[in-house]
């Protein structure tokens, strides 16, 4: 008897009883009668091994043994529909994947069976979580993921990935690929915020919003805390752990559209952000419980838009033209310089840009860092310019400190990184 079968057909048993043990433990919380328990999802497991097992003897013996399960899995779902007018079909396919799973492992497949495996179990376990995220899910939400689906497989290969126009300085691939990114970056926190509820914690709705726009965050919570002046905490904590987000979407921006320049920034970025984080907590465990509704029309709004996109699209445009305008002309300076105007605005527009540049090699790595830190910086007082006018004093004195620890942070990071590391 050889080790290597004996160790998959243990592989096997231990996967179908895994699965069977999740569809179990999901029926007894239901107080209902289940299809099959861990034994039954065991066997099957074994009875798709034991076929792949036979079929190197009998060909076509997979096929007969997919067949007459099959056929077993369908009445069963006949039989409870037709007895207990119950509907749902998912532990049917659960046990057809089981057995497709036995089979995998006798072909020596066992890592990807176990990694299928997994995913099942995954998949099965986030049923509540799933249906809370549908409840939430309108269908202006579907309508607006189809048209992430197709500015990305439908418009994106048909544009030209090359510079075009009077000084060539426009290139209408890279242009809409970075609207593509931002907008799914964003889209990403206005489904946090809509699963979390902006009733579930200025918290965790902050830094959702700070997916979206840490400016619209800083505004609202500014706003609202001119109302409710006696939740500093909470309101400052809201606005810290929105510009948090803020570091790493930009390091994240910069990560997929030029690793070897993430890295460099990696430093003054998680510095910034680990920072950040541990101020918004030492805020976090002084605040007061209550119940804060975050509305704000840049937050709540889809941004899988196509004028969002567009508008997006034709700022990236115009920063990236710009910049390499600027570069021929007045070097470093004016990458520097349009770096500062354009972070008064917005940071992803520069971020991606930047980053494109060096990585095209139209711009040195140094300076296309620098670039980035300086509208981050940038960016940053000006949202803390907008604390101190909406919000007062004392909301601006706390973010002050927020900015000072995480700049400061970044400054130094900065620092290190290219004394040391570059």
């Amino acid at each position: 008897m050889e080790y290597s079968t004996i160790q998959s057909l243990l592989i096997a048993l231990v996967l179908g009883f895994a699965i069977g043990m999740q569809r179990t433990m999901t029926y007894f919380h239901a107080q209902e009668r289940p299809f099959g328990g861990s034994r039954t999802f065991a066997l099957i497991a074994l009875g798709g091994f034991m076929a792949g097992w036979i079929g190197t003897y009998v060909p076509g013996f997979v096929l007969v043994a997919t067949a007459v399960f099959s056929f077993l899995v369908g009445l069963s779902y006949f039989l409870k529909v037709e007895r207990r007018k119950k509907w749902g079909m998912t532990t049917q396919i659960t046990a057809l994947i089981t057995f497709f799973l036995g089979v995998m492992i006798w072909y020596r497949l066992e890592n990807y069976a176990v990694f299928i495996g997994v995913v099942v179990i995954v998949l099965l376990e986030i049923k509540p979580r799933l249906q809370r995220l549908e409840a939430h899910i309108s269908s202006t939400d579907i309508s607006a993921v189809v048209l992430l689906l197709a500015m990305s497989f439908l418009i994106l290969p048909l544009l030209p990935d090359r510079m075009i126009g009077p000084y060539h300085l426009f290139n209408p691939y890279k242009t809409w690929l970075m609207a593509v990114i931002i907008a799914a970056i964003s889209f990403v926190g206005y489904v946090a915020i809509k699963v979390l509820g902006q009733k579930h914690g200025v918290f965790l709705t902050g830094a959702a919003g700070g997916l979206i726009s840490s400016t619209a965050v800083s505004i609202s919570l500014s706003q609202m805390y001119n109302r409710q002046s006696a939740l500093l905490n909470n309101y400052a904590g809201g606005i810290a752990v929105a510009c948090t987000f803020m570091y790493l979407r930009v390091l994240f921006e910069a990560l997929v559209i030029y690793p070897d320049l993430a890295m460099r920034l990696a430093p003054a970025y998680l510095g910034a952000a680990l920072s950040g984080l541990l101020f918004s907590y030492s805020l976090f465990r002084g605040a007061k419980t209550a119940e804060i509704t975050l509305q704000n029309p840049s937050i709540a709004k889809n941004p899988l838009q196509l004028s969002e996109a567009i508008k997006f699209g034709l700022l990236f445009g115009l920063i990236y033209g710009a910049i390499a305008f600027v570069r021929t002309r007045y070097g470093d300076i004016g990458v520097y310089i349009v770096s500062l105007l354009s972070g008064i605005t917005d940071v992803d527009a520069i971020t991606l840009s930047l980053s494109q540049l060096a990585k095209d090699g139209q711009l040195l790595d140094t300076p296309a860092m620098n670039g980035i830190v300086i509208a981050s910086v940038t960016n940053s007082l000006v949202k803390l310019g907008i604390v101190y006018t909406i919000g007062g004093a004392r909301l601006g004195w706390r973010l002050s400190q927020f900015f000072l620890l995480t700049l400061g942070f970044m400054l130094g990071g900065l620092w290190l990184c290219e004394t040391l590391l570059f």
